[in-house]
């Protein structure tokens, strides 16, 4: 089969997301799959899309909601208000209290007021429950192992995810000591932590860059949410290999990796690699690209696979530079929506009123990273 993936422009400025619409099979016989909403407002956007050019009373096989965040869920409540879903593959936290009541702090907490306490923080999340058990939706948890139509979930697993979920910014405080114990401890965002990120990168320095010097280094670091992101790998016609990747980052790409391995899944063989987390730095690393998508290739070398990145118009953080020339030193042809829709079309036939993308340049000028 053939498989089709549009990015819908998601925000401005600061107001990042995802909505990505993803057609499967042939010109005469697909399905359609959603991965996640972006913000209240892109729900209208994503209805529209698909009314326009699958019909007005379409059918989506499958949606799911890589990760929490409002960003990517809450557009998902009007998908589902407006739009027959058979499957809808999510995160639900608060059925995940029982396995975790040891790794929160207060040991006070009973199952039942743990549950409620984390639900009340995800009303969003709850909402599009509610509105899929409202119009007979098969509702499935999204974990390492599953089959999503054509795809594989490779991360999270549900141990890697019930040692995320205390350390969400929305959950209680957790206990630290367990966590570390088990090895999983990235550290607990609060708001006052993303006020001074988004304070350091308003201040940004600049310098500069070139094929052989790579500035971007291991280490970079996420929130515990978007290391929730559900990763998908997809394989279609003529070993077209596709990965979705959410806004995961360095954790969840490794244990993507390492799952891959495991179950036999070729790496460094993607045609088409979505580029985590709006092209955030704290997501990658040169070891953990290296092993996913090949080493760097000599300059000048042919582009190898799309490398697709949803970003808001006129936001000076995402895509980051650095990110962009570590993709295209590894075969990445960078594509970013910043306002418009980008399809990679897979396989199917073009659509009337699209033309080609221009893809991002190679920079010599990038941020300093600190």
């Amino acid at each position: 089969m053939h498989c089709e993936i549009e990015f819908l422009p998601v925000g401005d400025a600061s107001k990042a997301g995802d909505a990505i619409v993803l057609r499967y099979g042939n010109a005469f016989d697909y399905k359609l799959m959603l991965v996640d909403g972006g913000h209240a407002e892109t729900g209208d956007q994503i209805v529209s899309h698909v009314r326009k050019h699958f019909g007005q009373r379409p059918v989506l096989e499958h949606v799911v909601l890589t990760h929490s965040d409002g960003d990517h869920a809450s557009g998902l409540r009007t998908v589902l208000a407006e739009i027959e879903v058979k499957n809808l593959w999510l995160h639900l936290p608060w059925e995940h209290a029982s396995d975790t009541l040891h790794l929160f702090a207060d040991k006070r907490w009973t199952v039942d007021g743990l549950r409620r306490a984390i639900k009340d923080q995800y009303s969003i999340v709850s909402e599009i429950h509610d509105l899929a058990v409202a119009q007979g939706t098969t509702i499935n948890g999204a974990f390492q192992g599953q089959n999503i139509g054509p795809f594989h979930v490779c991360s999270p697993s549900v141990p890697a995810y019930n040692f995320l979920l205390p350390q969400f910014d929305k959950t209680p405080e957790p206990d630290q000591a367990a966590i570390e114990q088990a090895g999983m401890w990235l550290g607990k965002e609060s708001l006052v932590k993303r006020i001074m990120e988004a304070a350091k990168a308003a201040l940004q320095d600049w310098t500069t860059e070139t094929w052989a010097f790579e500035r971007l280094k291991d280490g970079g670091q996420t929130s515990a949410s978007n290391e929730s992101s559900v990763v998908l790998y997809g394989t279609f016609e003529n070993n077209a290999r596709v990965l979705l990747t959410g806004d995961t980052g360095i954790n969840g790409l490794t244990w993507t990796a390492n799952y891959a391995d495991r179950i036999g899944l070729p790496l460094r063989q993607f045609s088409f690699v979505q580029v985590p987390h709006h092209g955030s730095r704290r997501n990658v690393g040169p070891t953990v690209l290296n092993r996913l998508v090949g080493p760097i290739l000599p300059q000048g070398s042919s582009s190898r696979f799309a490398a697709y990145i949803s970003a808001p118009a006129d936001d000076a953080k995402h895509p980051r530079r650095i990110v962009i020339n570590a993709f295209t030193r590894r075969g990445g042809l960078p594509i970013a929506t910043q306002g418009n829709s980008k399809v990679h079309w897979g396989g199917f036939p073009s659509r009337q009123g699209y033309s080609n993308a221009e893809p991002l340049p190679f920079y010599t000028e990038v941020e300093e990273y600190t």
